[in-house]
């Protein structure tokens, strides 16, 4: 009977899962959100669906592991190295811009050096899965704008690895163990990089084995990424490296298509686990008993990472239009905030407090992205090819809303001069008479 209740749990998360990932994707916003939400319903004290939560995290660990090995396996080497300059460029100013601003913030709010520093993390990275649904949304996906955007996106991920070290390690002190861990890592991957794409296409060793084989073919593809895994981890890099360096060697092999077409099904499944986990974690009461701080950061963050985003490519010589519409796609925070938090809690960076205002942060964050999508959609539909500043970008993609406000602003200011006479003319009247 206890395993039945299970079983009919199981079945019902699934389903709410589904239900709610369905319903975001007919409102054209990423199934992640759906989840997120599902997360939450099922929190709550009176389903008490899911209680072996501590599954839930390792198969959310597993998501992430999975995510990882599917970036590096989709990165084309050969395409990367022709904007790995801008790529690069944009994500370190990025880093250090996020640092900056959160560094200000912190002093502000009183804040440790560790927390402000897996928070500058966390907003430097946008959601992937976010950026290109708004890409697609507006048709800018195989544009010059959706292919910076793209090339931003790869960027971070790249920088997620150094990310993770530095936390790893940051209760050891900001030292030169560190510093000698990224700079293995940054090697190993040129390293890997550069000898990636001067090669033709390889083949894996078990090609012959498997190929033919779709249930084998999975099966390979998750020893492959747990094995690269391991073997980062024992040498003192992390996990999350080693399956990204697993997909990065088996997305140049000739198995390549079918190994993602193989290996998405298992993605899919267990990034809707992580997404579930992460609803689960939050806690709608701490973001009541704290909203005039939450709403306060999630303003500062998303304005600003916005505004770090338009300064940073008009630095770099892109026009108006191009810096708008980029910085807009990529102005939420990302999904790997999560694992960054997670991290943050297991080396004791994060206490209760800071774990749960990063959860509520970066989902908050996705969850307005709907916002960005439509001043994204406008900007793409009305603006001119040549955007003078940022006040003309406000005249010509809120035109509507400024014409209303301004209509209503008339009304009042009419309003009040009526009863300003209304009032003259009931206090002057006993004057009057006598």
């Amino acid at each position: 009977m206890h395993g039945h209740l299970e079983l009919t749990g199981i079945a019902l998360v699934v389903l709410a899962a589904l239900g709610c990932g369905l319903l975001f994707e007919r409102l054209r916003q990423p199934a992640v959100l759906g989840y997120i939400l599902a997360g939450i319903i099922l929190g709550h004290p009176s389903f008490e669906l899911i209680q072996n939560t501590n599954l839930v995290n390792a198969l959310a660990n597993l998501g992430v592991l999975m995510l990882l090995f599917l970036i590096g396996m989709e990165l084309s080497v050969r395409d990367f190295k022709n904007v790995w300059h801008i790529s690069l460029a944009c994500t370190l100013l990025q880093i250090f811009g996020s640092l900056g601003v959160m560094w200000g913030v912190g002093i502000f709010f009183n804040w440790p050096i560790e927390f402000t520093i897996l928070l500058a993390f966390a907003v430097a990275l946008s959601s992937t899965a976010v950026a290109v649904k708004m890409l697609e949304s507006i048709d800018e996906l195989k544009t010059s704008k959706g292919r910076l955007t793209l090339a931003i996106l790869i960027g971070q991920d790249l920088a997620i690895v150094p990310m993770i070290l530095v936390l790893r390690d940051m209760h050891k002190g900001i030292g030169y163990e560190i510093f000698l861990k990224i700079a293995l890592s940054i090697a190993i991957l040129a390293v890997l990089i550069w000898y990636l794409g001067r090669k033709t296409t390889m083949r894996i060793p078990f090609s012959k084995l498997v190929s033919g084989h779709s249930d084998l073919l999975p099966l390979a593809g998750l020893v492959f990424c747990f094995g690269m895994a391991t073997f980062s981890g024992l040498i003192g890099l992390s996990a999350a490296y080693g399956a990204f360096l697993g997909g990065l060697i088996l997305g140049n092999t000739a198995e390549r298509k079918d190994m993602i077409h193989s290996m998405r099904p298992i993605q899919s499944v267990l990034l809707m686990i992580f997404f579930l986990s992460v609803g689960l974690m939050m806690d709608l009461n701490f973001i009541w008993q704290h909203l005039g701080t939450v709403m306060t950061l999630l303003f500062i963050l998303t304005i600003g990472k916005t505004f770090l985003n338009i300064s940073i490519l008009r630095f770099m010589g892109k026009p108006w239009p191009e810096a708008f519409l980029v910085s807009l796609i990529l102005s939420q925070i990302g999904e790997f905030a999560f694992m960054l938090a997670n991290i943050g809690v297991e080396e004791k960076i994060l206490n209760t407090y800071g774990f749960k205002m990063v959860l509520v942060l970066t989902a908050l964050s996705l969850a307005i992205s709907p916002l960005w999508l439509e001043a994204a959609r406008r900007l793409h539909a009305n603006a001119p090819e040549k955007l003078q500043n940022f006040k003309h970008y406000l005249n010509i993609v809120y035109e509507p809303e400024i014409q209303a406000f301004r209509f209503v602003r008339k009304i009042l200011v009419l309003i009040r001069l009526k009863l300003q006479n209304y009032k003259q003319s009931k206090t002057s009247r006993p004057l009057d008479d006598d």
